[in-house]
């Protein structure tokens, strides 16, 4: 089964894209084409809309889920008229909300990801600053300000969760990957060992390692199977025998794997 999805805003649209994701991940027989659509801000823009939607509708032979955070009542009008079946996100949780506490909500445009009326925005650039800056273990004299570092063998997820973490938690994240070298001396380099109480181990099964490096450099001896195994075997021994908490990342996305390091190490968000 088929069914397009429209995630529409007069914002950035990372609101409506995010709860909509979440909702649709829900129904897993049913096959979602998924649509953006940020910043329709104009009545021209929100007719132009109606036409996608009705022509998706049109191709599916179903109405098209339309996910809205759309503030200016007069657009809304307009989306209504389309083929569509919509969920306004704001009314639907602010309506209650506003009862609850007894006091009138702002409505505004891009409210909860506008740069003014965020005080961790700069929070979320410096942690990504930091994440960059620390990645792959060229750097590790800013050890000391690192919220966690994260170690593990080459491709198995390190920078893609450190970034993650640091835009979504403003959590400052540095990686170092574990080299063969470092697993012939059969203990933690000397650049992590002072820094003992801030590290995750990230591994992965060596299978998925493998087709992961052959990407990168296929058929060499990194991507071998019989490399990647031994990589893989090491670290992981290297773990439980330095006491060190880690997680296979190969059966989970990085907003998965960011949280269980989180709740793991009792590190708490900067970006509430």
């Amino acid at each position: 089964m088929k069914r397009t999805a429209f995630f529409i805003s007069d914002g950035t649209g990372i609101t409506a894209e995010t709860l909509g994701q979440s909702l649709l991940a829900q129904f897993e027989t049913i096959a979602f084409s998924k649509l953006t659509r940020p910043y329709i801000d104009t009545v021209e823009k929100a007719r132009l809309m109606v036409q996608q939607i009705n022509a998706a509708a049109e191709a599916d032979g179903a109405r098209p889920i339309i996910f809205d955070t759309i503030v200016n009542r007069e657009i809304r009008e307009v989306l209504a008229e389309s083929n569509g079946f919509m969920i306004d996100i704001f009314s639907t949780f602010l309506a209650p909300l506003e009862q609850e506490l007894t006091a009138g909500s702002s409505y505004s445009v891009g409210k909860s990801h506008s740069i003014s009326a965020n005080s961790n925005y700069m929070e979320r650039i410096e942690a990504v600053n930091f994440a960059l800056d620390n990645d792959d273990g060229g750097r590790t004299h800013h050890y000391d300000k690192a919220d966690l570092i994260l170690v593990g063998v080459s491709r198995c997820g390190k920078t893609p969760t450190c970034l993650y973490m640091a835009m979504q938690y403003g959590i400052r994240a540095a990686n170092y990957p574990l080299t063969e070298e470092d697993m012939e001396r059969l203990q933690l380099p000397a650049a992590l060992k002072q820094h003992k109480h801030k590290l995750f181990g990230l591994t992965i099964d060596p299978d998925r390692l493998t087709a992961i490096r052959h990407e990168r450099k296929p058929n060499s001896r990194y991507s071998s199977f019989a490399q990647c195994e031994f990589e893989v075997r090491e670290v992981e021994n290297l773990f439980r025998r330095e006491n060190i908490p880690h997680i296979n990342s190969t059966h989970f996305s990085v907003e998965e794997i960011s949280a269980k390091i989180l709740v793991e190490k009792g590190v708490e968000r900067r970006l509430k």
